[in-house]
């Protein structure tokens, strides 16, 4: 069984691998950003994990209780990104059993959302409060909502990509970023190196909602052809430290003109987590042959 503190241990750890990975733009060991600090994410996910883990709550109470407690602790939106991503995946741990996969549990839990749970997130949104969220037309978040959270995550899809995530059984996930993963990781060791071929993959291939929330697309093809410098330099690479010069770089020029790519590092934490998610959910059914 992937008890509740081994849940709580992963997400952490995920969490705290993204941090390690220089990822230009965005806050890493390497360099703090955006009014923000290593400590402040450090603290985001350890006091978010416990209520993510918590089995007795729903899945709209856990994304709530998650931001109210990072916004007490940090005072500011560190991980709402993450958050959203990582509950489900959470979620889908308790149903999941013999003979159906990760992501097969996770559908389940996505399709299985209630009004309750739309508006448990409608008010974790609003608490955490992102930068460039807007109004909205129909199901506006300051409001109450009439339609199911995945009702709602469709409605906000063309222009999120998280939202997209959880119409599509997380297919940037599952089918780009978690391969990914898995090859990066045959040619290193250090685990933040995998994160960042993910976080720039991802980057390279789509654009970022949390720029272009804030900046239309004026920026997109720019990170885009940036972080795709950076993923071919990374393959190159005899050893990833070669690049940081690179990474640097890129870090000061997407910095000066204010870019976070936000959404990109919060789907980093969840292929990370995912991957974790897979490897322990496959011992446990291998070596035990008993439900998770």
């Amino acid at each position: 069984m992937i008890l509740q503190q081994q849940l709580s241990k992963l997400y952490q750890q995920a969490c705290e691998i993204e941090l390690q990975a220089f990822k230009p733009g965005n806050v890493s060991v390497y360099a703090d950003g955006h009014d923000m600090t290593v400590a402040d994410f450090r603290d985001s996910a350890k006091v978010s994990a416990d209520a993510l883990c918590n089995s007795d709550y729903s899945l709209g109470e856990k994304i709530y209780y998650a931001v109210q407690a990072t916004k007490i602790a940090v005072a500011c939106n560190t991980n709402l990104g993450i958050i959203l991503l990582c509950a489900p995946l959470i979620q889908a741990v308790s149903v999941i059993e013999h003979g159906i996969t990760l992501r097969q549990a996770l559908h389940q839990v996505l399709i299985a959302t209630t009004i309750e749970d739309a508006d448990w997130v409608f008010k974790a949104i609003m608490l955490a409060s992102p930068g460039g969220l807007g109004r909205a037309d129909n199901q506006d978040v300051a409001e109450k909502p009439s339609i199911t959270l995945i009702e709602a995550m469709r409605l906000a899809s063309h222009k999120d990509r998280i939202a997209l995530q959880y119409v599509s059984d997380y297919q940037d996930i599952f089918d780009f970023a978690v391969p990914i993963h898995y090859n990066a990781s045959l040619k290193s060791t250090h685990p933040e190196w995998a994160a960042l071929s993910v976080y720039a993959a991802l980057l390279s291939h789509f654009p970022d909602s949390h720029i272009e929330r804030k900046y239309g697309n004026q920026y997109s093809e720019m990170v885009a052809q940036r972080m795709s410098d950076v993923s071919n330099e990374l393959s190159k690479a005899d050893v990833p430290e070669q690049i940081l010069p690179l990474l640097y770089s890129v870090d000061q020029e997407f910095k000066a003109k204010g870019l976070n790519p936000g959404t990109m590092a919060d789907m980093t934490v969840a292929t990370v987590f995912t991957v974790f998610l897979e490897e322990v959910i496959n011992i446990t059914l291998h070596n035990k042959n008993l439900p998770i």
